[in-house]
């Protein structure tokens, strides 16, 4: 379907694969004590009021009622020129859609949102098109036919992201037009159709792609104040402010157990038992999806539960409270996983749709562009992924410590995080073994 995730392997490490498997719990294990030794205070959280406001030039601009519609007009412009190739264009492995949608827009997502905030929600074509009607309408755009029922959270979000990885992953001709529109149709009905039935806050419990880019956002350095001031910010800052909510948990632990099943589909030992096995593929990946899935959120909710015994916190807030710190870890997977798809695909899509109906016009002047390696080595990239993972899950140690240290007791907030470490041990090695298994 498109080219393969990575061009390195374990073998490609400037050392033995073994000795990057120690010396990441290492890195775990002596972040546990530094952080035990040294941060005996929450500290992450409500910095915000002490961030740095950005230059009086750019908050004129980026406070501008001008400036969220260059974004939604860039957001439709980009939807409609994308439904070109999608409607339009010929059903053929040299249409950009399935590049366009998995690559530039899935993948694309994370560094966007990682560099500029939550921006799909600024960019989605479909709230600004309810915006549009609510405003045709004479509507306030907020405000649906009832009120959205209490409690709903990021549920609906969860399963939409579980709906689109199952599309990415597991359904059957994923990169064919029918199956992209339909998985498109479906999608803009159910966000139109709570939009006006709920409002436009639909969109904030139910959109997957804006839960996606929130989550990944929260981690950007630069930051709109509920005030309206535009400030830098501790990364971390944001990512502590990522309150308990219902289906937060699921939500991100969807999106870390999809990426390690992306990295398990792709092992040689998972592709041949599909091969022999006599049930479907579609049914095969299905069940591993929810298998993966579900063994990171056992393993998730056991050692928070035992954590929250040992560290004293109320029963069931253990949980809910340190799911924050699964995001850096997910999004540590992303980037290794995806990074050189991103890289070289994104290239090949970009100079394809230049001509997304293949008439042999260049629309963008991309049409002649041919793929580079960027510096893709496989030596670099296997070192990149190693390390990006490791990130990740020492700084999703650091939000752990900190959210522990506010809700355990002090005389056992360092015993209550010991399940959380090794947690975060049992995923590093597995992130790593799914990730180099091919």
């Amino acid at each position: 379907m498109l080219l393969a995730h990575g061009v390195g392997g374990r073998q490609d490490l400037p050392i033995p694969f073994s000795a990057a498997l120690t010396g990441a719990a290492l890195a775990l294990l002596v972040s546990f004590v530094a952080l035990g030794a040294l941060w005996k205070e929450p500290r992450l959280g409500g910095g915000l009021s002490a961030a740095r406001a950005l230059p009086a030039a750019v908050q004129t601009a980026v406070t501008a009622p001008a400036w969220r519609w260059v974004w939604r007009i860039a957001g439709l412009v980009a939807a409609a020129y994308f439904c070109v190739g999608l409607v339009f264009g010929p059903d053929r492995a040299d249409n950009p859609t399935a590049g366009a949608f998995y690559v530039l827009f899935w993948v694309g997502l994370v560094p966007l949102s990682l560099l500029l905030g939550p921006v799909w929600r600024g960019l989605n074509p479909l709230r600004t098109l309810h915006l549009l009607a609510c405003a045709a309408l004479g509507r306030d755009p907020g405000r649906g036919l009832r009120p959205l029922p209490a409690g709903v959270g990021r549920w609906p979000a969860c399963a939409g992201l579980f709906a689109f990885v199952w599309l990415e992953l597991v359904a059957p001709e994923r990169a064919t037009l029918p199956v992209i529109g339909a998985w498109l149709a479906v999608y803009a009905v159910l966000m139109l159709g709570g939009a006006v039935i709920f409002g436009s806050r639909w969109f904030d419990h139910a959109d997957p792609f804006e839960a996606y880019s929130d989550l990944v956002g929260r981690l950007a350095p630069v930051h709109r104040r509920d005030d309206g001031v535009v400030v830098w910010r501790n990364s971390l800052d944001g990512m502590a402010g990522l309150r308990p909510a219902p289906g937060l948990t699921a939500l991100v632990v969807v999106l870390l157990g999809s990426t390690m099943y992306d990295s398990l589909s792709n092992a040689p030992v998972w592709v041949r038992f599909v091969q022999e096995s006599p049930v479907p593929a579609p049914v095969m990946g299905t069940a591993g999806l929810v298998a993966v899935i579900a063994l990171v959120l056992v393993a998730f909710r056991a050692a928070t539960s035992l954590a929250g015994r040992w560290g004293g916190a109320p029963p069931g807030t253990t949980t809910g409270e340190i799911a924050h710190s699964i995001v850096p870890i997910a999004v540590g997977y992303v980037v290794a996983h995806y990074y050189t798809l991103f890289l070289l695909e994104g290239q090949r899509t970009i100079a394809l749709l230049s001509d997304p109906l293949d008439t042999g016009a260049n629309w963008l002047g991309t049409a002649g562009w041919t793929i580079q390696a960027l510096g893709t080595t496989p030596a670099g990239v296997a070192t990149l992924q190693v390390t990006v993972i490791v990130i990740g899950h020492v700084l999703g140690t650091v939000l752990a410590h900190d959210r522990a240290l506010a809700l355990f007791p002090r005389r056992t907030a360092v015993l209550g995080q010991v399940p959380l470490l090794m947690l975060m041990v049992v995923y590093t090695v597995v992130g790593l073994l799914l990730l180099f298994a091919a």
